[in-house]
């Protein structure tokens, strides 16, 4: 890399054209993203700012980059990249402008992260609508978390933008999600190109044999064939990376300026901002002769002052700040800290203050603290962690300082650091800990555990319960909320069966509640004395909190398992309230996890009810929602859909996906829709063997549904006795629910056990004014098999007829071909119906014709999907391709979009 911008890069051609290609594609409205990955001097910049300059003259490029010293400070970055584009945010809607402003830091809120990020991607949409618009990251790795995350969500939605994005950024640093995009690892120069570019350096003449091991040293690094040279010829050989070496030429070069001029790259180098307006007053308080200092630090090469103070490399910048003084670094901050405006930036004012301090100092800690508040207030916890655990080092008082480390270490598990978490944790001196504080490690040692992931994330139910244990004595309402805890979390790693002997075994001892009726004590009973005792209670819990406040609800506390619960009570209305009030709310606070779960659970309660498109809808949506923050989607929804429609092959391949992954998918959902599309497919003993491993685990809700998929298959197999155990179970979970849903489907496999008519009747008679068409037309199925074994055709096609229109008309085509194929036994010949408008969709392409075709509006599909609006079009007009129509009123006109 040179320091002279406007040096021709050399053996660079390739990356050019890659990156010219991506800024031609921009212009064609075609919008893109590209990471440059490299070590450090690599030439990642040069190639950063000779595509600024190579841009067409109709781009507005802006500009933005990562600080190694700023990345506590939430959405620094962003911001940067937004200043040149801030003209267009009042043309955005109020709630994605109040989002901008927030996250800046001009107005008071907290920001939702979607709309932060969705707000950023209008902005430059909006300018990209007058010209292109290119934007480049360097230093991408040094971003402040809240800005990665926000520019990561932006890039993964430019595609039917003008919008080019470049980010730079070391290959050896976490990327903070950047490694999932498009990149290009920068390599060194080829042998020919380094000789080349070390003889066009006149500073010093290398003998040939030092040129020679100057070349090897660098290994075709630009930066160390420029800066070697400077520093004496060459660094002798050691194991140090190239980046130490350059970072030593660095400092030598630094060492030989006057005292005042390194005092002054001392404090540019502290200062993240590279304000001048704080520079050059911090410089006074220091006594700096500014002018002769200034003019020394510029001729060196190493920075450059202006509206902004820039030094030639990070690298150098490093070699300034780490090759200082203790006392130096701490009177820089000192000066920055006092230069820094308390009401304006009281956040960089504690930081620098605390920089400033050698020992424990009650008073900045406090400062730290009320910082860290503020932070998180913006959603940057990763700043409020590092405000936090700074506080703790200072903090005099052994109590505040485990108050604090815990703050840290909850904040840090925020940020989604659950290792670093964890090392603050194991950094706490437990010693001085009372048994509520002991109880809080605990409990967030199981939270981290959790969050680990894989192998670790099973340790999480059995440390909460740990924490719940040590709850009990001093504070029982919240041991009682650990049980809970640890129940919810055991469904979450797939273990729900096992964790919940342990959590409701221990929790039988376990003080009172001060409700008349508690979910907790439900549970329990239902664990213990089985369901006829146990349902009517557990009905009562969920209903309300038993105090006589109607108004409140206990499934509130614990929604995940609420919904597994209102599906182990067969109550579909009240798995509906839950569903709606988790969507509800979870748009309404932007919480990830809430809304997430909330669509998961409105996908599953819709393919239950044979309304397919609806079910598409939700898993759409959650899929955005999981994009948005980077993580993988939930795929128990589109393993129970696949299961429904008969999709045989898309079935395993999701169940080798859910299988394979780690904690956080219960493996009952692939064994159970195994198990049904197996039946579907009248391949029985498959679906026997699937039902049985469903029902091992003795999971909540999922149990439940697979016995009658076992006793269909053990039927059709021969094995009575298997039939009759798993009838037995199923009548012991369906009879104490009552509802038309249990009773419907316990009368359908009794059916089967039985091969009694009346059986089939009441079966049919429950489920029929239900919602749930396919067990109705399963139902119908089985009778219309038996009435065609006992010869009675006639009746058979009535039965066979209603079950396969409902069958095919929902899209269940397994369970249809064997309809179809029972009514050609009876000699007649199944109806053929078309196949469903979104047979030939996406889920997203389902997704967004429903939304037009109920009548959204691009921008409202847009803010539903955490997409652009031209994304949405781009979309709506393969739609339109695919379903061979031109307009929106036409998609209206489908009666299954709507």
């Amino acid at each position: 890399m040179s320091t002279t911008p406007s040096r021709p890069l050399l053996g660079r051609h390739d990356e050019i054209a890659r990156l010219l290609a991506l800024v031609g594609a921009a212009e064609q409205g075609r919008g893109g993203v590209l990471v440059l990955r490299g070590e450090p001097g690599i030439g990642k910049t040069a190639l950063v700012e000779h595509v600024g300059r190579a841009a067409p003259e109709g781009f507005q490029v802006i500009r933005a980059s990562g600080a190694e010293f700023e990345g506590e400070l939430p959405f620094a970055a962003l911001h940067q990249l937004c200043v040149p584009v801030l003209a267009h945010l009042d043309t955005l809607a109020p709630a994605y402008r109040d989002a901008l402003l927030v996250a800046f830091g001009l107005s008071d809120g907290t920001p939702d992260a979607f709309r932060v990020g969705l707000a950023a991607l209008q902005l430059l949409a909006t300018a990209a609508a007058q010209r292109p618009v290119l934007c480049l990251v360097d230093d991408a790795h040094w971003m402040d978390a809240a800005s990665a995350e926000a520019l990561t969500f932006l890039a993964r939605r430019v595609a039917a933008e003008p919008i080019a994005v470049v980010f730079a950024a070391r290959d050896s640093d976490v990327l903070r999600g950047l490694d999932d995009l498009p990149g290009l690892t920068v390599g060194g120069l080829s042998d020919a190109h380094a000789q080349e570019l070390l003889a066009e350096e006149k500073t010093v003449t290398l003998d040939e044999r030092v040129r020679d091991r100057l070349l090897a040293e660098a290994r075709g690094n630009p930066l160390a064939l420029i800066e070697l040279p400077k520093a004496g010829g060459f660094a002798p050989p050691t194991p140090s990376p190239v980046a130490g070496r350059i970072e030593r030429s660095f400092a030598a070069r630094l060492g030989e300026l006057p005292p005042e001029a390194q005092m002054l790259l001392i404090l540019a180098s502290a200062d993240p901002t590279g304000d001048p307006g704080l520079l050059w007053p911090a410089a006074q308080l220091l006594g700096l002769g500014v002018p002769a200092a200034s003019a020394a630090a510029e001729t060196s090469g190493l920075v450059r002052f202006g509206t902004r103070t820039r030094f030639c490399h990070p690298l150098a910048r490093s070699a300034a700040y780490r090759t200082a003084e203790p006392g130096q670094l701490r009177s820089a901050h000192r000066a920055l800290a006092d230069a820094t405006d308390p009401v304006a930036a009281p956040d960089r004012r504690a930081w620098h203050r605390a920089q400033a301090t050698t020992g424990p100092d009650e008073r900045v800690a406090a400062e730290l603290e009320s910082s860290a508040s503020r932070a998180q207030a913006r959603g940057g916890v990763s700043a409020g962690a590092a405000f936090l655990e700074r506080a703790a080092e200072l903090s005099l008082d052994p109590a505040k300082q485990s108050v604090r480390v815990l703050a840290a270490a909850r904040a840090t598990l925020a940020a989604g650091r659950a290792d670093a978490a964890g090392e603050l944790l194991t950094s706490m001196d437990t010693a001085s800990l009372d048994e509520l504080q002991h109880a809080s490690v605990e409990l967030l040692r199981g939270q981290i555990a959790f969050s680990q992931g894989s192998d670790r994330a099973v340790r999480g139910p059995e440390l909460i319960l740990r924490a719940a244990r040590r709850f009990a004595v001093r504070d029982p309402e919240r041991a009682r909320e650990c049980f809970v805890a640890a129940l919810e979390m055991g469904l979450a790693v797939g273990q729900a069966a096992g964790v919940m002997g342990r959590v409701l075994e221990a929790a039988r001892t376990a003080p009172p509640s001060s409700k008349t009726v508690d979910l907790l004590d439900a549970l329990v009973l239902l664990h213990s004395e089985g369901h006829r005792a146990g349902v009517p209670v557990l009905r009562q819990a969920l209903a309300g909190d038993g105090d006589g406040d109607s108004g409140a609800v206990g499934w509130t506390r614990a929604p995940a398992l609420a919904t597994v619960l209102a599906g182990e009570l067969w109550d579909l209305d009240l798995h509906a309230g839950i569903v709606a009030w988790l969507v509800r709310t979870g748009r309404d606070s932007g919480s990830p996890m809430t809304i997430r779960l909330g669509l998961s659970q409105l996908a599953l309660s819709t393919v239950f009810t044979g309304e397919f498109g609806r079910a598409m809808d939700a898993i759409a949506e959650e899929e955005a929602v999981a994009d948005a923050v980077g993580d993988l989607p939930q795929l128990y929804p589109r393993v129970h859909l696949a299961a429904l429609r008969g999709r045989r092959q898309e079935v395993l391949d999701l169940f080798t996906e859910l299988t394979s992954r780690p904690a956080g998918q219960l493996t009952g959902n692939a064994h159970w829709a195994t198990a049904v599309l197996y039946n579907g497919l009248a391949d029985y003993p498959a679906a026997l063997a699937a039902a049985r491993r469903a029902v091992a685990g003795g999971d909540l809700f999922l149990t439940g549904i697979a016995l009658p998929e076992l006793v269909e298959a053990a039927v059709r197999c021969g094995e009575s006795a298997a039939a009759e155990s798993a009838l037995g179970s199923l009548v012991e979970r369906t009879e104490p629910a009552g509802t038309p849903f249990a009773l419907g489907v316990a009368a359908g496999a009794r059916a089967l056990v039985s091969d009694a008519e009346d059986d089939h009747r009441e079966a049919i008679e429950h489920l029929t004014g239900s919602s749930l068409v396919p067990h109705l037309a399963r139902a119908q199925l089985r009778y219309g098999e038996w009435l065609r074994r006992a010869g009675r055709r006639r009746d058979a096609r009535e039965q066979l007829r209603a079950a396969h229109g409902r069958l095919a008309g929902t899209g269940m085509e397994a369970f249809a071909r064997r309809a179809a194929d029972e009514l050609r036994a009876t000699g007649e010949v199944a109806r053929s119906r078309s196949g469903h408008t979104y047979d030939s969709l996406t889920m997203q392409e389902t997704h967004i014709a429903r939304q037009v075709a109920a009548g959204a509006t691009t921008k409202e599909v847009a803010g539903r999907l955490f997409l652009s609006p031209r994304t949405v079009d781009a979309h709506l007009r393969n739609i339109f391709r695919k379903l061979g129509i031109t307009s929106r009123r036409q998609l209206r006109d489908m009666p299954d979009l709507r």
